[in-house]
């Protein structure tokens, strides 16, 4: 039986993180500030922007020297030629470059919009890179700020999706939930077995946190409470979330 509703909390007053900022430190001071203690069941949700952020994952373009490749592309469609060339160097596939638009996966397995390599909510002449590992920095998170209880944290970042308008948020790091729910072989109210039924709770928790942090409104940070985690489910990764290679129809 799952619950009939959930409650998504915001954290307001979370700062400019810098390289080097301790993040739990800066959660933790929120939880307090916003009068927030954590409940079993929990599960945090985090922008992957702040995780990057306090890790060092900053690009100054200032260093960067522009391919050729990355100079034609930057000319053709009006792009910063050093953020082309970042966004190459982060890729280890094209996966279409075209009409403006470079579609990359990353080391993680990711398939999304410049290799997640972001300029939005960084300083001037900076471009923001994806977390080296994301899992781990999501376990991190977890064990600064459990204090006993069982908790989850989400590292999300925001993707676009193939033939639907709009980016959503999604999870690229996991700590202490599962990342999918598994009804297969199951049977709905109609008596009918499931056969193909694997929901992406850890992406849907993502989104809806979403809707609480807005992108505009500097809350990186949100807390879902009162979901039912499926009984059993084991701590889930990322990874779970990426499609193997030999069931992509359009690889």
């Amino acid at each position: 039986m799952t619950a009939s509703s959930i409650q998504i909390i915001g954290l307001d007053g979370i700062p400019e993180i810098q390289p080097g900022d301790d993040l739990v430190q800066i959660i933790r001071t929120a939880l307090a500030a916003n009068e927030v203690a954590l409940e079993d069941g929990d599960v945090i949700v985090v922008t992957h922007k702040v995780v990057s952020k306090a890790e060092g994952q900053l690009i100054d373009l200032r260093t960067i020297e522009p391919s050729e490749l990355a100079r034609q592309w930057g000319e053709r469609y009006d792009k910063d030629a050093r953020q082309v060339e970042v966004v190459l160097r982060e890729a280890v596939r094209i996966v279409r470059m075209e009409r403006g638009v470079l579609i990359a996966e990353t080391p993680h397995g990711f398939i999304c919009a410049n290799a997640g390599v972001d300029a939005s909510n960084v300083s001037a002449e900076t471009v923001c890179l994806l977390p080296r590992d994301p899992d781990a920095s999501a376990r991190s998170l977890r064990d600064g700020l459990a204090d006993g209880k069982q908790i989850g944290v989400v590292i999300s970042d925001s993707f676009g999706r193939p033939w639907r308008n709009g980016i959503v948020n999604v999870a690229i790091g996991i700590s202490g939930i599962p990342a999918l729910a598994d009804y297969r072989g199951q049977s709905d109210a109609a008596g009918y077995s499931l056969h193909v039924t694997v929901l992406a709770i850890a992406d849907e928790m993502a989104a809806a946190a979403e809707l609480i942090m807005n992108k505009l409104d500097a809350r990186p940070v949100a807390i879902v409470r009162g979901y039912t985690l499926p009984v059993g489910g084991e701590s889930g990764t990322g990874q779970d979330l990426v499609m193997d290679a030999g069931k992509d129809l359009f690889r």
